[in-house]
């Protein structure tokens, strides 16, 4: 009898012989020369890790060498991302396969996760996987049961091993130690999913943790545009480029102990990230460098030329039914609603670009606190081929958060601090206004030619066509997806409750006069006095 730990290939003979050990294979898989094994199903997350910083893309500062080779033994994505550039949000995506206009409350931060959507981890728990998680799963917010009790929305739990971090403020979760403790709790003969969610990059940073293991400034060859270029700012930027590698060097040994137990190759590997970095205009803002994320998927079952570099427009709706097609599971089945993304399984066999996948919406509602009547700043936009056009709904709110209590939308650092004391200062502010300042409705950019999205190209007459075209095909989409929003009841996501009651009247009691810090920014972030 084979166990879960020999090859590939012989588990297939077996399969088809009749002999599989109870598990499974469709006809009509087997007619497409699809896996027909069920795999196990590995999700590596990185949190708040912006496209482009990886070795595998061409950073020079970044240095990842797993990612790379998950890349270069499988397929690397260009044009991956995220339709929501927010923690929670984000990964009820992935966990659904349903974009976040679609879940209720699981829409927003810091919120409750409604019953009725599962998700892959429990489907594929239900359906004969042992399922774990280390680190951070999903979150910030509460997901329960209609019963009350609390689900195992990304398995069970394991964080018992701990390890010295290279690093103040990198957490001591010995990710992979953890990983090979749950590997050990794998029932033979059983397939397995599991996610692995690093805190890394997640503010705070020890500052200069960067120079301080060796790194320069000088390597960063390009700052954004809507940052101040100065020690302060790339010493920043090498701090989280050291979370970021922190991510990488476990992911490293989880890759090391699948090939040492012979699971590396029928293992669906996806190593990516939720949203953007934590600087400011980037991680939740709707621009290139919030949603665009990086993607490298490795599964030699079911991946055609592997060592490709993909073009194709994917995004996070997609992961779910993949896993779940891997797995053969029916998503008809019970405990998860349809879901809304595309499989990647016509990428996983093609040679070249795929017809249709041109294009993805990304948006947001409410994310963090501290704006009166508990108000969210709702985006709706489209990616579509160089093209990125945004509709802000709400242009009279603050993008970032009011400034009298601390742009709660954008996590306290130094880049964040650097270019409010710009502004304070007299000194500069076209930065503050590109992090920080209020938005006209419509916003047009051409991304290979402003990679930092700050020419606005909605009043140039050039593109008329064409922000006719991105806009009646976004409110097409939307509302065949049943977008509130659409609909004229977009005003339900401001209406969703906070999973703490001091949190949803964080900006009435500061206004008030309590002395308040929301804990992710500075102090120094709150303004003393309201901005017009």
């Amino acid at each position: 009898m084979p166990t879960r730990f020999q090859s590939n290939s012989l588990l297939t003979i077996l399969l088809l012989l009749g002999m599989g050990a109870g598990q499974s294979i469709r006809a009509e898989d087997a007619a497409r020369a699809e896996p027909t094994v069920r795999p196990n199903i590995l999700l590596a997350i990185a949190d708040d890790w912006s496209y482009g910083h990886a070795s595998a893309y061409g950073c020079q500062w970044v240095q990842t060498p797993s990612f790379d080779r998950i890349a270069r033994e499988g397929l690397l994505f260009d044009n991956a991302f995220t339709p929501n550039a927010k923690c929670a949000p984000s990964r009820a995506i992935i966990l659904t396969g349903r974009y976040s206009w679609q879940l209720e409350e699981a829409g927003n931060h810091m919120c409750y996760f409604p019953a009725k959507f599962g998700g892959y981890v429990e489907r594929l728990a239900a359906d004969g996987y042992f399922a774990g998680y280390t680190g951070k799963g999903w979150g910030p917010g509460i997901a329960n049961d209609a019963n009350g009790n609390q689900r195992a929305i990304t398995g069970k739990a394991y964080s018992r091993k701990k390890a010295q971090p290279p690093a103040k403020k990198i957490s001591n979760n010995d990710y992979a130690g953890n990983f090979e403790s749950f590997l050990a709790d794998v029932p033979a003969d059983q397939p397995w999913v599991f996610w692995y969610g690093t805190t890394e990059p997640h503010r705070g940073y020890e500052y200069g943790a960067g120079v301080r293991l060796g790194k320069t400034l000088d390597s960063i060859d390009r700052v954004p545009s809507y940052w101040p270029d100065n020690e302060t700012v790339r010493n920043d930027m090498l701090d989280y480029a050291v979370e970021v590698e922190h991510y990488d060097d476990h992911l490293g040994r989880i890759l090391e102990t699948l090939e040492q137990t012979g699971q590396l190759d029928n293992t669906l590997i996806v190593a990516t990230s939720d949203h953007g970095m934590p600087f400011p205009r980037a991680k939740g803002q709707a621009y290139d460098e919030s949603n665009h994320i990086p993607l490298a998927v490795r599964w030699p079952a079911a991946i055609q030329s592997p060592g490709r570099r993909v073009t194709d427009f994917v995004d996070f709706a997609g992961l779910a039914p993949t896993f779940l097609k891997a797995a053969g599971i029916n998503e008809a089945g019970p405990i998860m609603q349809p879901t809304s993304g595309k499989d990647l399984f016509d990428i996983f066999a093609a040679s070249g670009p795929v017809p249709a996948r041109d294009h993805v919406l990304v948006g947001k509602e409410r994310h963090d606190i501290g704006r009166p009547e508990r108000g969210g700043y709702p985006i709706r936009g489209i990616r579509r081929g160089d093209l990125l056009y945004l509709h802000n709904f709400a242009t009279d709110r603050w993008p970032a958060g009011n400034p009298e209590t601390g742009y709660l939308n954008c996590d306290g650092g130094p880049t964040k601090t650097e270019v409010l004391e710009m502004r304070r200062s007299g000194t500069a502010t076209t930065f503050w206004k590109q992090c920080f300042g209020k938005r006209p409705e419509i916003e047009l950019y051409n991304v290979a030619s402003d990679p930092d999205c700050v020419i606005n190209l909605a009043k140039d007459p050039h593109y008329a066509s064409q922000i006719e075209s991105l806009g009646a095909q976004l409110e097409s989409e939307l509302k065949s997806q049943g977008d509130p929003r659409m609909f004229g009841n977009g005003d339900v996501f401001d209406r969703y409750e906070y999973t703490s009651p001091a949190t949803a009247g964080f900006y009435e009691r500061y206004i008030a006069g309590e002395k308040l810090n929301a804990g992710w920014v500075n102090p120094g972030d709150f303004e003393p006095e309201p901005i017009e």
